[in-house]
Parts: C-alpha cells; sequence; structure tokens
C-alpha cells in the first residue's frame, strides 16, 4: 500500500514535533508539506525536512498531493481548517481543542455526520499512553468494584504571558476532561472551577492554578489540579478510586539516584518528553486507520463533548458557581448511534 501523504498546518512546538515524528518515526506515511503564518518558521521546518511550504493553510488541504492533516494550528482556526477538510473528503488529526466553544463544535460534528464517515481524529493523546491505556483496563476489568472518584493532577513548568486564564481550561483542563469521560464512560453534568489564591510568580493576573470539580451522569466526582506555572517541570498524575481499592499512574518510572547526600529523579521539561510514546502511538495508529478509511481514536463527537465541558467551566472560572454542561443528545445529533 502507498504512504499516506501528509500536511500539516500550525508548526510551533506541537507541529514541529509531529513533523519530525511523520518523517523519522511513521510507517507508511509520507510529510509532503506544512503550513504556518509564521513564513520563516515553516520555510525552516521545510527545508530541513525536504517538503514543500504552502502559505494558505486551506490551500494545503485542497492540494492533490495531501491525502491527509493534522491541524496543530491556535484553536481558533480549527473550525474552518476542520470543515475544509471535511469538504475536501480528507482524514484529519486535530490537535485539541476541536473548536473554541460548543457550538461551533457541534456544527463541526453535524458536517462530518452529513457526509457519512468519519473523518475527524481528535489529538486526546493520553488515550494512547500506556500507564492511561492500563488504568482503563484495569478500571474496566471490575477488579476494583465500581470507579466513584478520579483525582488528577496537571502541572507545567511554564507557559507564555499570552496564556490566558480561559485557556487553562480550555486548552489545559481540556485533557482531564476527556480522560474522566474516556475511564468512567460517562458524560460530565456539571463543573465548577475554584481560583485559588494565584501564584506571584506571573504578572499578566492570570488565575493560575485553578481546582475543578466535575460531577458526572452516574453520581461518580473528579477532581482536578491546573497549575501552569509550576517552575518544576511537566507532571501529570491520576489516581482512581474504587469500591475495592485504588490505581495511581504518573508517579514516573525513571531511575531513582541516590547520591551526595540526596534522592531523586528527573521531572521532565514538557509534554514531549512525557508523552513522547504517547504520541508515537497516537500519529501511527491514526495513519493507519486513515489508510483503511477510518479513525481509531477520540472523535469529533469527543471533541464537541469535552468543548461543552470547557464552555461550561469557562463560565464558571468567570462567575464562581457551578455551571450545568449543556449538551445535545447524541442519539439527536447522530441518529444512526445510541445515546
Amino acid at each position: 500500500m502507498t504512504d499516506l501523504r501528509i500536511g500539516i498546518i500550525g508548526v510551533g512546538l506541537m507541529g514541529a514535533d509531529h513533523a519530525e515524528r511523520v518523517v523519522h518515526q511513521t510507517s507508511g506515511a509520507r510529510l509532503v508539506a506544512v503550513s504556518d503564518p509564521d513564513s520563516a518558521r515553516a520555510s525552516a521546518l521545510a527545508d530541513r525536512l525536504g517538503v514543500r511550504t504552502i502559505d494558505d493553510p486551506l490551500a494545503l488541504i485542497a492540494d492533490d498531493e495531501v491525502d491527509a492533516v493534522i491541524v496543530a494550528s491556535p484553536g481558533f482556526a480549527h473550525a474552518e481548517q476542520l470543515h475544509a477538510c471535511l469538504d475536501h473528503g480528507k482524514p484529519v488529526l486535530c490537535e485539541k481543542p476541536l473548536t473554541m466553544d460548543a457550538e461551533s463544535s457541534l456544527r463541526v460534528v453535524e458536517a462530518e455526520h452529513k457526509l457519512g464517515r468519519s473523518l475527524i481524529q481528535v489529538g486526546f493523546m493520553r488515550r494512547f499512553d500506556p500507564e492511561y491505556a492500563e488504568l482503563k483496563k484495569l478500571l474496566d476489568s471490575g477488579d476494583l468494584g465500581r470507579t466513584l472518584l478520579l483525582h488528577n493532577v496537571h502541572r507545567n513548568k511554564t507557559v507564555p504571558e499570552t496564556f490566558r486564564s480561559e485557556m487553562i481550561v480550555r486548552d489545559s483542563l481540556v485533557h482531564e476532561v476527556d480522560v474522566t469521560r474516556w475511564l468512567f464512560g460517562e458524560e460530565i453534568t456539571r463543573i465548577t472551577v475554584h481560583a485559588p489564591t494565584p501564584t506571584s510568580l506571573v504578572a499578566n493576573g492570570a488565575l493560575d492554578p485553578q481546582f475543578a470539580v466535575f460531577e458526572l451522569a452516574n453520581g461518580a466526582i473528579a477532581d482536578v489540579e491546573v497549575f501552569v506555572n509550576f517552575q518544576v517541570g511537566y507532571e501529570v498524575r491520576c489516581e482512581a478510586v474504587g469500591e475495592l481499592g485504588s490505581a495511581t499512574i504518573g508517579l514516573g518510572s525513571g531511575v531513582l539516584t541516590r547520591a551526595a547526600g540526596h534522592w531523586g529523579g528527573a521531572v521532565p521539561d514538557d509534554f514531549r518528553q512525557r508523552f513522547a510514546l504517547a504520541y508515537d502511538i497516537e500519529v501511527q495508529r491514526w495513519v493507519d486507520a486513515a489508510k483503511r478509511g477510518e479513525i481509531d481514536g477520540p472523535s469529533a463527537w469527543d471533541g464537541y463533548a469535552a468543548a461543552a465541558v470547557c464552555t461550561a467551566g469557562v463560565e464558571s472560572l468567570t462567575t464562581g458557581r457551578p455551571i450545568e454542561v449543556e449538551m445535545a443528545r447524541r442519539g439527536d445529533v447522530l441518529p444512526s448511534v445510541q445515546p
């Protein structure tokens, strides 16, 4: 079978990482073009990897030599680019968020459904992380009884000053939204986002850290600490508490050293190190599925559900109140799928 010819839109930190991944690690795929508003950045990457640059992202999507697209552009550009991918019938791996709000995300879901085939996979890479996958398997087995609680920690070393308070919800907390839905197999019905005393180490007035509580349709509860200017490094942990026991992931599996009167291990600088294997697995499975005419991971509906929760989360952050999550019934939007 011939290689899947891939174009990447957005070659910042994530897009450039995906470009290297496609070129050097992904089988059955070939990077052919990149696009980015920063033409110098796009050209430097394209020259190094031996691919074309296409200034207009919509032109990249329409290009006859591009079979599939990775969208790693800022979230505000996703809606237009996703609709273009659907119009041209091209499989797309879209980095989170699907779009910036629930309403536009639902329009994407509806447009894809009208095509009669699934083309959009959302980049919730934690589902592909071996530790998360093992936790999901354990919870589904029933060995711990019913899962009652989920505790999450999500910390970044630093983020740019332009990373505003609501972006912490839409771009960071969104991962825990998807993880919670996936591990429980239930929708989140209410969210409360608390803003404790913010760190003094950011000058832009960002409400950081944040603490969120999710209430699920089955009565379970999940909590999340998100701290994006933690200074130490990138840290993601998750503990599931069941009727018969608990399970924790993200404690670190590197070498523990004892030397010079100290003991400890390394904390990764950013998400690319912590979830490198998850990204590798995600992209490979997306490529393999796209060549079969399928997706193999979080769907457009999953992206919409996460956007709906985050839309409510931003309102909760602003008002300080619990906010009910407003979602369309799945069976109404996707009649061929059970609600």
